[in-house]
């Protein structure tokens, strides 16, 4: 139940049913106990989504959602908040009346991230979480392949993208066939896939395993070679930690492809004494350089142990943002690497898939069942190995 939104911070214009304010897309009519929907059609917005034109940023909505400012207000300015508040009320409220869970990757934008995300983190813990609730629909404000391992963890739910062309270089890189024809050529050798992959490669692969995981999964088979896939940055930061022989493909992260030595060099030279944490689908050399190497969860955890005041986490750049609000004691030196997948979901874009129940993930049987289980196989290893 809301609590009673003051008198003085009441709009009148909005109109209320006893104590709740009527912002959430439905306006009570004058003299009536009517229900009329505000939610027209509006004009596509820059990034595609469809804004309300009734959607406005009132005292109202204002009320519901000024706890969130707080933690976004170093990376969204005021005026760009007043455009996103009224989607963020009108979403939250949208998601309990179907029953929906938000799941918000690291990557995503701070507005999401902090603002509708039920459960934040990467993309197998936040798959796992939804098993965890009572929701019948899930929509995953991420990319692709992730939407398609929540429908895999989740294959009762109804499962949505806010926008189905949010791929992933490292997925794309590879084909199933190109994994058959491996086997071919290595016979007898476990394939290891790395989440960042479609359900259909998955299904191809003796076990999956994250970031975090990689060497613990690769040692569990009890081989002497493994095949590593699709992220050949991730393979050799792996076989440099094993005695286990690494067969790598050439798959490689946009965002973290991007990051150099030199780089990392000018950042120490302009701030000394920062610290370097790393995500390991960087090069090797970069992780070399860096004073930390982990995945997305692994450098959050770390933040709580940093020894310096200053950071800078060489991954996404969205991830800074998101993580400034628990760590106001540390500035972060943002290297602004964005993921142009990552940044294809939006706020409206969201809104118009809890709305109008788009776009479904689908896996086939035969391909969820395989894929079901490569991913079960990891999870044998250790669950705290997973999460690190």
């Amino acid at each position: 139940m809301y609590p009673a939104l003051p008198a003085d911070r009441r709009d009148p214009s909005a109109g209320s049913i006893g104590n709740f304010p009527a912002v959430f897309g439905f306006i009570l009519d004058a003299g009536s106990a009517t229900f009329t929907p505000a939610l027209k059609r509006g004009r596509k917005n820059r990034l595609g989504g469809t804004v309300p034109q009734t959607l406005q940023y009132r005292d109202s909505v204002a009320w519901l959602t000024e706890h969130v400012y707080p933690k976004i207000r170093d990376s969204v300015p005021r005026f760009e908040w007043e455009l996103h508040a009224p989607l963020i009320a009108e979403i939250n409220h949208l998601k309990r009346e179907r029953n929906a869970v938000i799941l918000g990757h690291n990557y995503m934008l701070p507005e999401i991230f902090h603002g509708i995300a039920d459960f934040t983190g990467d993309s197998l813990a936040l798959s796992e979480r939804a098993r965890e609730t009572d929701a019948e629909i899930i929509v995953f404000c991420g990319v692709h392949f992730m939407a398609e391992t929540a429908k895999i963890l989740n294959p009762s739910r109804t499962v949505l993208i806010p926008d189905l062309d949010a791929g992933c270089s490292l997925s794309e890189s590879i084909s199933p066939e190109d994994v058959r024809l491996l086997k071919q050529r290595y016979p007898g050798i476990p394939v290891v896939t790395y989440m960042n992959t479609p359900a259909a490669i998955k299904a191809e692969s003796d076990v999956c395993c994250t970031s975090a995981n990689a060497r613990s999964v690769v040692e569990s088979l009890g081989t002497d070679t493994v095949i590593f896939l699709p992220d050949e940055y991730l393979a050799r930061n792996v076989a440099a930690e094993t005695d286990v022989k690494v067969i790598a493909w050439s798959g490689r992260c946009i965002v973290h492809e991007r990051f150099t030595v030199d780089e990392i060099h000018a950042y120490r030279e302009q701030y000394p004494g920062i610290e370097v944490i790393a995500h390991p689908e960087c090069s090797p050399e970069v992780c070399e350089e860096a004073d930390f190497v982990g995945s997305t969860s692994g450098m959050i955890g770390h933040l709580d142990h940093a020894r310096s005041n200053q950071v800078i986490m060489v991954t996404e750049c969205s991830m800074s943002d998101n993580v400034q609000e628990a760590h106001p004691e540390l500035q972060f030196v943002k290297p602004c690497s964005l993921c142009p997948h990552m940044k294809k979901i939006s706020l409206e874009k969201t809104l118009d898939s809890l709305r109008e129940l788009r776009y479904e993930i689908e896996v086939a049987p035969e391909i969820r069942q395989r894929a079901l289980r490569a991913l079960e196989r990891m999870l044998e290893v250790g669950r705290d190995r997973v999460a690190a």
